[in-house]
């Protein structure tokens, strides 16, 4: 098996809206705002090549969507999907599965592409099984209002109309080998049957944290995104996850932290919090 960071670019996203009811005055100390109070954030993928299969989880945001729409995210940084995949040898032609965590445009919106005329969308990735799961494709296009705009139609339709989506089968919070050395966590308190990825590699585990923590600045457990749906259920889900980190010494591969690919965690007086940090490739 080997494991590949893969960086699809960066945005930024309102540093109060990530960090829900915590004040600036202490979030701003890990991720300091510009003078619009946008902090930037990574879009970071997971290319995993075991036998036969390469498999890619997340997309990162794509390039479909207008000026108007891109101009709310200030996109920035040298890398995109498909660089990335190249720097490492790869095309997308050669991915064999898309793992989708969730269907929010900055995990999925590079799925999809315009076709060469722009008259409608094609997978970007034609070879591959995409992977979601029935109770959240369902949330996903039939959404709630406060999810609305994160749920674009266009990222979405497509893949079930190319005929090469299949779902996952949710047992309880967690699915077991979905993937050799590949289990699955499921979670509902930023969304509906969000999947974490569990990967057994080198004696490790590693964990793709999509939104469940963000970055390290949301290791406190009332560090919750103002963007979760039920961010009760959200801060039990993370404090039951991040005793299993520390118990385990998981790494955890952080999608979104603009500073960090990587860290671990420890029980400290205040409660758990980070232990190191480091770059994924440079580690293993």
């Amino acid at each position: 098996m080997n494991i590949y960071s893969i960086n699809t670019g960066n945005f930024k996203l309102d540093g109060g809206a990530m960090f829900g009811v915590v004040p600036k005055t202490l979030w701003q100390k890990t991720n300091p705002a510009d003078e619009n109070n946008m902090c930037s954030w990574a879009m970071r993928s997971m290319l995993i090549e075991i036998g036969n299969r390469l498999i890619l989880i997340d997309t990162g945001i794509g390039d479909k969507q207008g000026e108007k729409f891109f101009s709310h995210y200030y996109l920035h940084g040298e890398e995109t999907l498909k660089s990335s995949l190249k720097k490492h040898g790869f095309s997308t032609d050669d991915v064999t599965d898309v793992f989708l965590t969730h269907l929010h445009f900055d995990h999925c919106g590079g799925a999809v592409e315009w076709n060469k005329d722009k008259t409608g969308y094609i997978p970007v990735f034609k070879n591959a099984i995409y992977w979601s799961n029935e109770q959240h494709w369902e949330w996903a296009t039939q959404p709630n209002p406060r999810e609305k705009a994160s749920f674009l139609s266009e990222n979405i339709l497509p893949i079930q109309e190319s005929g090469q989506l299949q779902f996952i089968k949710r047992v309880g919070d967690y699915t077991e080998n979905v993937f050799p050395q590949f289990d699955v966590l499921f979670v509902d308190g930023h969304t509906d049957s969000m999947m974490i990825p569990h990967i057994q590699f080198k004696n490790e585990t590693i964990v793709f944290m999509a939104d469940l923590l963000p970055c390290t600045g949301h290791i406190p457990l009332p560090y919750v995104m103002g963007y979760d749906t039920r961010p009760l259920l959200t801060l039990s889900e993370k404090e039951k996850f991040l005793n299993k980190a520390v118990e385990n010494n998981y790494v955890l591969f952080l999608e979104h932290d603009y500073f960090n690919e990587c860290c671990r965690l420890q029980q400290t007086e205040k409660g758990i919090r980070l232990l190191d940090t480091f770059n994924f490739n440079n580690h293993f």
